[in-house]
């Protein structure tokens, strides 16, 4: 009689389960918003258990906050330096918005949890922490932090009315013309 084989130990990473569980989150925030998703629901995802989450990420709340993080760090929209930057910015927005472009995750993100007031807080420190700080790195002068926040709301809502309502002038502008258009507004800005 042969002895029983011990049973096949997996290899356990904790960096590859960590980055699973938050791709996981960055995902299920992103379809339902802060609100509208569970730990037990990004654990299934993740292919993990609730207490895992809890255990990496300590709260729903924390792994939010590291999603948002980690959405909000990639330069999605804003392009360029100095000069360049409202004509790239205005470029690289209207074709990110254009009909059948990819989805802009932050954005869907942040407007998919904005409604509950801690996850607009830590929306708020995750946008100056990133696209916030850079474009007031960017502008030079008096009150650069407001237009800064001033540029990222142009941003926001030319998504927002093109991309999610899809209004008819948004929507059928041509590109060069809509592109001229932003970069003269977010000039004005700069």
């Amino acid at each position: 009689m042969m002895a029983p084989e011990a049973p096949v130990k997996r290899r356990r990473d904790a960096a590859a389960t960590r980055q699973a569980i938050l791709e996981a989150a960055i995902a299920a925030f992103t379809a339902h918003g802060y609100a509208g998703v569970g730990v037990r629901d990004i654990a299934a995802k993740a292919g993990v258990t609730a207490m895992l989450i809890n255990r990496y990420f300590g709260s729903k709340e924390q792994l939010f906050a590291e999603a948002v993080d980690a959405a909000f760090a990639p330069r999605t929209v804003i392009s360029g330096t100095g000069a360049e930057l409202a004509g790239e910015t205005a470029r690289t927005l209207v074709a990110r918005t254009a009909p059948g472009a990819d989805e802009l995750g932050p954005f869907l993100l942040m407007l998919r949890s904005a409604a509950d007031p801690r996850a607009a807080e830590i929306m708020r420190a995750a946008i100056a922490r990133h696209p916030g700080r850079h474009l007031t790195e960017e502008l030079a002068g008096e009150g650069a932090a407001v237009r800064a926040e001033l540029m990222l709301a142009l941003q926001a809502g030319v998504w927002l009315m093109r991309s999610v309502i899809g209004t008819d002038a948004l929507k059928d502008a041509g590109p060069d013309d809509l592109t001229r258009r932003i970069r003269d507004l977010l000039q004005v800005l700069a």
